[in-house]
């Protein structure tokens, strides 16, 4: 048997390509399909079936893409409603792969089309080998309950204590576990670091598997849930449908400094994909900054949406980067990018604008001598974890829906754990008109690091 797992970081998504006797099956394949097509050239494979879990919700899948490339079918759930050709399976559905046999088992919960693969292999002791748990039983966690437009999250949140307890506990101690994402997706909460665990470990180890009823489970589980990004529902519909192959993307031109000026007046977002050093030091007034060193796509997904109309600064490695990046969540609208980054834009006269940047003990000197008012914008459990005294919680996952309530001229200090999500509230900021915004380097971390107070459980909105 060959066996390989493919893993973004920036999506924290995996998926995986599983083959017996010269036959392959991709598991929850990621919008660009080539990494698959060249592992199976390599070994002398041929992709004959491809399964997705569920509809994923927080990318965009290639079964389509791939489908058309190598002729294999697409299998998932029928209570998925797919509109492309595909198979549908249910509970108990199997398929035979060389020497090995898949088993679909249905389990809902973190979607109502929700299932698991079950992997038997008769080279290995214990059968099932492994099972691909898809969003439903995540390394220290399981999927969140809140995304279907049928169901409520406390419907879907007993659905998945069954799905659970009935199905995937029933499965020996020593059956790997592989999920399609790790720690960091928004698909969960708790989610450990690791690629793989077992049923055992799981059973012994996972908070949600050892809550003791299904009515506490629903209720742990539908609490304080964090903010669905608004862009989840469209990708979920764009999986159902099938997304077009990303070869049929347009090139992506050169835009010259007025180009670039016109379409921003006009409502065209200007996305700066550099750093967040860079960018502070210098940047075309009323960007965007999201850097490709973290979360870009999962963030411009959030803040933007999957209609929004970008333009692109940056190097042309980076922007053509952050295209593909942009396009495994949906957002395709890209008109362009700025030629020459911003020294293009300087040389031809155009204003540049700067974010203040601080360090931790300078900040904490000026919140004790001045009306400085500082932002928290973290997840709400990283801020219950210990956070500045007297800053106000505003988490970044917020913005879209509102941003600080603040006169526009206040001076405003934001932070996040790292500087990474703080500078993407202080761009912002400044595109919504604040004047004197100052971000926090290196975030909670520096600050802790250099042994400044931090205070924990009060939550206070700002």
């Amino acid at each position: 048997m060959f066996f390989e797992r493919f893993y973004l970081a920036c999506l924290a998504h995996a998926s995986y390509l599983l083959a017996s006797k010269g036959e392959a099956v991709v598991i929850d394949p990621q919008r660009d399909v080539e990494i698959y097509l060249e592992v199976a050239k390599e070994q002398g494979l041929r992709i004959v079936a491809i399964f997705e879990t569920h509809l994923h919700a927080d990318f965009v899948s290639g079964h389509l893409e791939l489908a058309e490339r190598t002729g294999a079918k697409v299998y998932l759930s029928g209570e998925a409603g797919a509109t492309f050709p595909h198979v549908d399976v249910a509970d108990g559905f199997a398929l035979g792969l060389g020497d090995c046999k898949l088993r679909v088992r249905a389990t809902p919960g973190h979607t109502p089309e929700g299932i698991c693969i079950e992997v038997y292999d008769p080279e290995q002791a214990v059968a099932p080998w492994a099972v691909f748990t898809g969003d439903t039983l995540f390394i220290g966690d399981v999927g969140r309950p809140d995304l279907s437009p049928t169901h409520s999250p406390q419907q879907l949140a007993g659905m998945m204590y069954d799905s659970l307890h009935q199905k995937l506990m029933t499965l020996p101690d020593d059956t790997l576990v592989y999920p399609a994402h790790g720690a960091g997706s928004l698909c969960g909460r708790a989610m450990r670091d690791a690629n793989s665990s077992t049923i055992g470990t799981e059973r012994l180890t996972n908070y949600a598997l050892l809550i003791p009823s299904r009515e506490e489970f629903s209720l742990q589980l539908t609490s304080n849930l964090p903010v669905r990004p608004q862009y989840f529902a469209q990708d979920a519909q764009l999986n159902r449908e099938g997304a077009s192959a990303l070869g049929e993307l347009a090139a992506l031109p050169a835009l010259a400094p007025a180009e670039v000026a016109r379409l921003q007046a006009q409502g065209v977002t200007v996305l700066d994909v550099r750093t967040a050093e860079e960018f502070a030091a210098g940047h075309v007034p009323g960007a965007v900054q999201i850097g490709l060193g973290g979360q870009f796509a999962s963030w411009a997904g959030t803040l933007f949406g999957v209609r929004s109309v970008l333009i692109l600064v940056g190097d042309d490695d980076l922007v053509h980067e952050a295209r593909i990046r942009l396009a495994r969540v949906g957002i395709e609208e890209v008109v362009g990018y700025l030629g020459g980054s911003v020294a293009a834009w300087q040389a031809e006269g155009h204003p540049v604008a700067s974010v203040a940047q601080v360090m931790a003990s300078e900040l904490q000197e000026r919140l004790k001598t001045s009306a400085l008012k500082l932002f928290d914008v973290r997840r709400e459990g990283e801020w219950k974890s210990g956070h500045v005294d007297g800053a106000a919680w505003h988490a970044l996952d917020a913005f879209p829906q509102q941003l600080p309530e603040l006169p526009k001229d206040a001076a405003v200090a934001v932070h996040c754990k790292s500087g990474y999500r703080s500078m993407i509230a202080a761009s912002l900021l400044q595109k919504a008109g604040f004047t004197n915004v100052v971000n926090l380097v290196g975030g909670m971390d520096a600050w802790t690091s250099t042994g400044l107070p931090v205070v924990g459980e009060t939550v206070c909105k700002g």
